[in-house]
């Protein structure tokens, strides 16, 4: 009686439910988008778009914002915030931790120097005579949703980005993509890796030809609307705004001098401009490289950036940052006009995301808020640990290197003197936790004892990768920002970001419930019908999907 029963559900489930099941696989495939853009900002906070909102177009971040599902509670939950660490998180759905990019830079203890995380020397610049092309994602340790896109549709998805930065390029282009671009400031011009390209394309060399970052630097940046208008914002000439070069923080702001200081092209990323020639470029990308031609989903990633480096020296209440988001929402704008003429308004999905915030300068916090916060002196509090350590057994080189966030000893001198390293990081984590701007320190072995810790340890378990990170890392309290006697750092303790898809399949509606980073790349997989990464750490954010 049991078989017969069985035999029935059997038949029942292959005559009704394959075919409706096929149906509906069939209805999701002939859905899924022909173009995939990615808007990627660096810097942005997600509270951008309402403070600038009156003064938006209506075709860029408001349609984004009215016709797409905004998710409003998304947070990049790792120890260290950058762009590098940021993209490499989104773009593989797995906590650094694994994918392996604890920070922009780390110390190799076999190469005895701090590596940049896409440097790679086997490798060689294609686009100009420098080295900045010297570069893979060959340290970036999980796939990347863009490699499971060509790997699904064995090879015949075209996968591409183009950055300021080169960090963000390499991870949002993955292991596999067609060609990834970012701007060298040497050259001034956009280029690539021969991992990616062996020739390179005749569009780039004749885009490149155009001498964008040359051009516009001679070109003052001046505002789009009128200063006076700029209400929501502080005043130009704001006394505690430190400006480039820690003199000028006024408009018009006059560029080309700028360059002859640095002697490069690094104050052009800062501009507008910049972005403009990143929407012109991805624009030109689009045109040339055959997308959105065939059956197959293709993907294609853009990335502007909030000030670049400059963003501490202006602030998020800043009229330099209010301007750049005035140029930005045109120039967002214009892509999107774009990509729906060519592509058609239902063959396209886009997706605009934050891969960092940002934090408010501590002397506004100070100043104006009285908020108990203040600068947090790495160079002072090492040299202290260092007398510490000198005291406790013996005047030696202890430390080998230290970063924003983490310490790293010199295992070889500590074993020669016959120390134990257990005992040397604890009491230097417990020496660290004294500081005053130092919210919580833990030693490596400690964090390699696994934790499913939530609140400030769960920054340090997600990111803490073995052979990668310091022998202790700690965590400065919140609104404390790092600094140096001669280098600059771009340090934000904020991890709210902006995520929001628009387009093919997509509804207005609004997401308030709190998602983290690493739930991105298995909400897009769905939305591409592509399997989700194997070894993905997130989860569909529950609505998205939803018709």
């Amino acid at each position: 009686m049991k078989e017969a029963v069985f035999l029935i559900l059997v038949l029942f489930i292959s005559t009704f439910s394959n075919p409706i099941f096929a149906q509906q696989n069939n209805d999701k495939q002939e859905n899924k988008p022909k173009v995939v853009i990615g808007i990627i900002v660096e810097n942005m906070r997600p509270d951008y778009i309402q403070r600038y909102w009156n003064k938006f177009q209506d075709n860029g971040f408001k349609k984004l914002y009215t016709q797409g599902t905004v998710c409003s509670n998304i947070h990049l939950t790792q120890h260290i915030q950058n762009y590098a660490t940021g993209t490499a998180t989104l773009f593989t759905g797995i906590n650094p931790s694994i994918h392996g990019i604890i920070d922009k830079t780390w110390y190799d203890r076999l190469k005895k120097s701090e590596i940049e995380c896409t440097e790679d020397d086997y490798y060689f610049t294609v686009g100009a005579d420098t080295d900045k092309g010297n570069a893979s994602p060959v340290n970036l340790l999980s796939a990347t949703i863009t490699d499971v896109l060509k790997i699904y549709s064995q090879g015949k998805s075209k996968v591409f980005s183009a950055a300021l930065n080169r960090e963000t390029a390499i991870f949002a282009a993955g292991h596999a993509a067609d060609g990834a671009y970012w701007f060298d400031i040497e050259s001034g011009r956009m280029i690539s890796s021969s991992f990616y390209i062996s020739t390179f394309p005749d569009w780039v060399r004749i885009f490149n030809s155009e001498n964008y970052a040359e051009m516009y630097s001679y070109r003052n940046w001046a505002t789009l609307l009128p200063e006076a208008t700029y209400t929501e914002s502080l005043r130009d000439d704001y006394l505690l705004e430190r400006g480039y070069f820690g003199e000028f923080n006024t408009f018009p702001h006059n560029v080309s001098k700028y360059i002859k200081r640095t002697e490069d092209f690094r104050p052009f990323k800062t501009t507008p401009s910049a972005n403009l020639m990143m929407k012109d470029f991805t624009l030109k990308m689009l045109e040339s490289e055959d997308i959105g031609t065939d059956e197959y989903t293709d993907f294609v990633t853009t990335v502007f950036s909030s000030m670049d480096y400059e963003n501490g020296s202006f602030g998020p209440a800043s009229l330099e940052m209010e301007d750049t988001y005035l140029y930005l929402d045109k120039y967002i704008g214009e892509l999107i006009d774009s990509a729906e003429y060519r592509f058609g308004k239902e063959n396209v999905l886009f997706f605009l995301v934050g891969n960092t915030s940002a934090s408010y300068p501590v002397n506004y916090l100070k100043e104006e808020f009285n908020m108990p916060v203040d600068n947090f002196n790495i160079e002072s509090a090492i040299a202290l640990l260092t007398s510490f350590l000198n005291i406790t057994y013996g005047d030696n080189k202890w430390i080998e290197h230290y970063s924003d966030l983490q310490v790293y000893f010199d295992h070889d001198l500590i074993k020669k003197n016959k120390l134990d390293l257990d005992e040397i990081r604890n009491v230097s984590s417990n020496f660290f936790n004294q500081f005053e701007g130092v919210q919580l320190s833990l030693t490596s072995h400690q964090l390699e004892r696994g934790s499913s810790a939530n609140g400030l340890l769960e920054l340090l378990y997600k990111s803490y990768a073995k052979n990668r990170s310091g022998d202790f890392l700690f965590i400065l309290k919140e609104g404390w920002q790092p600094i140096y006697k001669y280098k600059r750092v771009n340090y934000t303790d904020q991890s709210h970001i902006p995520l929001v898809f628009y387009g093919s399949q997509v509804q207005a509606k609004k997401i308030k419930r709190k998602y983290n980073g690493i739930d991105f790349v298995p909400t897009l997989s769905e939305l591409l019908s592509i399997p989700i990464p194997d070894k993905c750490q997130g989860e569909i954010i529950d609505g998205v999907l939803d018709n």
